[in-house]
């Protein structure tokens, strides 16, 4: 299945009122979650999650479900994504970044942009602590209410 069908899928599925959509196609098979009203979650519908063979998740896939599900859940606050957009560490390439982990921030600091329909948004820290993760690669894109950064206690 190619790309641009993909995201015409995932087009529809926004447009309309439908909170799930599966096509099976030969040996792939895509599925497609959306948010329900009232804050209800789907599964993500991120690239890596929708295709999948008939047979079963590839072993590669597996493996890394299986090494996710290994790790430590590390305690803090996680600072989410206000909107959806790319997300950058630093205010122009080349600068350096907002926040590096490891760094005592406090509330109202800013910690990255997120760029949306050609505007920068300053995203500022909700909380005071200390950057423990950054979970989010410069130059991606991000959705509404994706995790972003996880802060600990100062």
């Amino acid at each position: 299945m190619d790309l641009r069908k993909l995201k015409t899928l995932i087009e529809l599925v926004q447009e309309s009122g439908i909170a799930e959509l599966e096509i099976t196609e030969g040996e792939e098979r895509v599925r497609i979650s959306r948010a329900l009203p009232g804050g209800q979650m789907m599964m993500p519908t991120t690239p890596a999650t929708m295709l999948v063979p008939a047979g079963g998740a590839p072993a590669a896939a597996a493996a890394a479900a299986v090494a996710a599900a290994e790790e430590p859940v590390e305690e803090g606050h996680v600072v989410k994504s206000p909107m959806v957009g790319t997300f950058y560490r630093s205010p122009s390439p080349g600068a350096p970044s907002f926040i590096e982990i490891g760094q005592t921030i406090t509330a109202g600091q800013t910690l990255c942009i997120i760029e949306a329909m050609k505007l920068l948004n300053e995203i500022e820290s909700d909380v005071a602590g200390v950057v423990k993760k950054v979970l989010v690669e410069n130059g991606q894109p991000v959705e509404y209410g994706q995790p972003l950064f996880l802060v600990g206690q100062a």
